[in-house]
């Protein structure tokens, strides 16, 4: 009886370890899996520096936001495969995805700094894959 007590508990300890494993890298990977622009945007720093394919420029985060919706428009996903990450150090991480749509496959890549305790990206990058 007494150990049938703890059971919740015990199983909520399990729980926990597997949900708290995301982190904002592979969030991010989430969110461009889906082509969802405006939820991504929760995570632009006040300006980003944003290439995709050939065009490059700093951008303000609503600036930056419809940039890449028209993108997703354009490039619509499909699957996302996380190829390289680096978020050894507190406060800057970077990713690497390979996102295939229905245009092609390109490779993004994404770096996040720590901004008053939260981690933002600072820069984005859209480039067509060379395989």
């Amino acid at each position: 009886m007494m150990k049938l007590k703890y059971l919740p508990l015990l199983m909520l300890l399990y729980l926990v370890p597997s949900v708290s494993l995301a982190g904002p890298i592979e969030k991010i990977a989430e969110l461009i899996k889906q082509g969802n622009a405006h939820e991504l945007a929760n995570f632009f720093a006040a300006s980003i520096d944003v290439t995709i394919l050939d065009e490059a420029n700093v951008y303000s985060k609503t600036q930056a936001e419809i940039i890449l919706e028209k993108f997703f428009k354009e490039n619509k996903p499909s699957t996302v495969k996380l190829l390289h990450r680096i978020n050894s150090s507190a406060a800057y991480n970077f990713g690497v995805l390979i996102l295939t749509t229905e245009k092609g496959k390109y490779r993004v890549s994404y770096t996040l700094k720590e901004i008053e305790g939260e981690m933002k990206m600072i820069e984005l990058r859209i480039e067509i894959e060379k395989t």
